[in-house]
């Protein structure tokens, strides 16, 4: 990697680092460029704006994550539900990168930034939509081989799965503590009973 491309990748990893903990319109451009120690002019030679480094952290350092935690438990051929239980157990309990006191940063970004920049939007729906089909076509083809009742409506299973997530996220957040959690993830499990 190239000392240019490196610098930006420092950026980006700092950044989001900073945005998570403290909130992208609180941080600043000068509190990433001391955190980073790179000079302002290196900053704004990757960058241009700072809605530009937001867009390049959503596109280039949470995209990739997203689709390898999010997205790659449904390629398996097990119990959709089993995959989407343990996806969120995961989550919410064993990932130490996703701090109970700063929530999710793709919720977090999306409650800061969504009512006021249509490009975070769109890049920001990018994620939760892809999220939102691997979902769904996993319950679907729980339903075909019998997993999953074959009455229950996938779309309201997964967005009340993903919805149950972020807010649970928030809690999380609220209580900066991991028993909200648990008492979800419970609630999850007793809902997916039904629905098997």
């Amino acid at each position: 990697m190239k000392k240019s491309e490196a610098t930006r990748q420092n950026i980006l990893q700092k950044a989001f680092e900073l945005i998570y903990s403290h909130g992208y319109q609180t941080t600043s451009v000068d509190e990433i460029i001391a955190t980073t120690q790179v000079t302002k002019g290196a900053f704004y030679y990757h960058f241009k704006t700072k809605d530009e480094m937001g867009l390049a952290i959503i596109n280039e350092r949470m995209k990739p994550t997203f689709k390898n935690t999010f997205i790659e438990p449904f390629q398996s051929d097990v119990n959709p539900l089993d995959t989407i239980y343990n996806l969120m157990y995961h989550l919410l309990i064993e990932n130490e990168d996703l701090k109970v006191e700063y929530g999710c940063p793709a919720s977090n970004f999306t409650q800061e930034m969504a009512p006021w920049n249509i490009e975070f939007t769109k890049a920001l729906n990018e994620l939760s939509l892809e999220w939102e089909k691997a979902m769904i076509n996993a319950i679907e083809k729980g339903k075909e081989n019998g997993t999953i009742k074959s009455e229950v409506n996938a779309k309201e299973v997964t967005v009340f799965v993903m919805s149950g997530y972020w807010g649970v996220r928030n809690l999380g957040k609220l209580e900066n503590s991991k028993g909200v959690y648990l008492i979800y993830l419970k609630g999850l499990k007793s809902y997916f009973n039904s629905l098997e």
